[in-house]
């Protein structure tokens, strides 16, 4: 069944785009819901003739989308779970967790723009956050155990040199 549709639906596309999809999910849930109507020839002319006076309108919230996505280019996310003595954490990490994550970081973005599979182990991860059908930005996402902070693990190596030159400065006095 092919149809247009008149909202955004991650995973399936974007407000005015013709797509097909089952009879099914069609009939019983996109139309009834007003999420999309069928791309009849008329709706088709109806569709091209709106696209063609919104080209400007569609134009700026583009522009706006590429800004919002530059200024979220060089952010790195590092979330805090709970984590088993085996790797796994306690529940999972969700698009849900990364939008909160943002927002303390100040992007207000909905969670459902995120897009990425639910984290369950500890380690690097890549959310993607979907500003616009054409502008796309993939977000690193690192989770780590709550009790065991990344910056921590990195300071332990450089301590050991300084403790070794510490003890041949006291061989040296004695």
């Amino acid at each position: 069944m092919e149809i247009i549709l008149k909202e955004d639906i991650i995973g399936l596309g974007y407000k005015n785009d013709i797509v097909n999809v089952k009879n099914g999910y069609g009939r019983n849930f996109l139309i009834p819901t007003g999420k999309a109507v069928i791309a009849s020839e008329s709706a088709k002319k109806i569709l091209a003739e709106n696209l063609k006076q919104q080209a400007s309108k569609l134009a700026a919230l583009k522009a706006e989308a590429e800004k919002k996505g530059a200024a979220l280019k060089d952010v790195t996310i590092t979330i805090s779970a709970k984590v088993a003595a085996t790797g796994a954490l306690y529940g999972s990490v969700t698009a849900a967790n990364v939008a909160e994550e943002l927002a303390k970081k100040g992007f207000e973005i909905e969670k459902k723009i995120v897009t990425m599979r639910d984290i369950k182990h500890a380690g690097e991860y890549e959310a993607t956050v979907h500003f616009h059908k054409e502008v796309e930005v993939k977000v690193p996402v690192i989770v780590v155990a709550e009790n065991q902070p990344a910056p921590a693990v990195e300071e332990a190596p450089v301590e050991a040199p300084a403790k070794a030159e510490e003890e041949e400065v006291s061989e040296e006095e004695a």
